[in-house]
């Protein structure tokens, strides 16, 4: 995405030190200026940027938490989409991309209950050719899983910086 976007800056995050030094690795052998790597726990994203200073965040292929207590670790769920929207530009978009499909319905599930305008959404990724050039820029992960048949689901939306949003299992109570 760095190549395609010279003019905006692009930072990786990510706890695996490995991951972020060959992401780091490929931006310095190809002069990319654009780009920075910071290694933490993204629990403590807020440490590191500002109210309203990202416009997009991507979240690929993230670990789907299966397990009930791990719930509130999903990267794409109510605790992590409130901490985000603190961060996001007003309406910033979320990206998501997996090989998961508990993962993938069950975080469009969470977007309808809360009214969160869907942008794009396939359960299928690659059954049609993107119209994004940027949807088929394929990870390390998601190039292993198309290898194995695996379909990649993607969904795209806007995050209110306004709006609390508010988990399913929360209200279920």
């Amino acid at each position: 995405m760095a190549k395609l976007f010279p003019r905006r800056n692009f930072i990786g995050i990510d706890i695996k030190g490995a991951r972020i030094w060959k992401g780091a690795k490929i931006a310095n052998d190809t002069n990319l200026s654009n780009t920075a790597f910071l290694r933490t726990r993204i629990e403590w994203i807020q440490s590191y940027f500002g109210q309203g200073e990202i416009d997009e965040i991507w979240i690929t292929f993230p670990d789907p938490q299966l397990k009930r207590r791990r719930k509130k670790k999903r990267l794409t769920g109510a605790l992590f989409l409130n901490s985000y929207r603190n961060l996001l530009k007003d309406n910033g978009i979320i990206h998501l991309k997996t090989d998961h499909a508990i993962l993938y319905n069950d975080t469009l599930s969470l977007l309808k209950f809360n009214g969160l305008e869907i942008l794009m959404q396939a359960a299928d990724l690659y059954s049609s050719p993107p119209v994004d050039p940027v949807l088929s820029i394929p990870t390390f992960y998601e190039s292993q899983f198309l290898e194995e048949g695996i379909p990649i689901r993607y969904v795209s939306f806007k995050l209110p910086s306004r709006k609390e949003i508010i988990d399913l299992e929360d209200e279920e109570a």
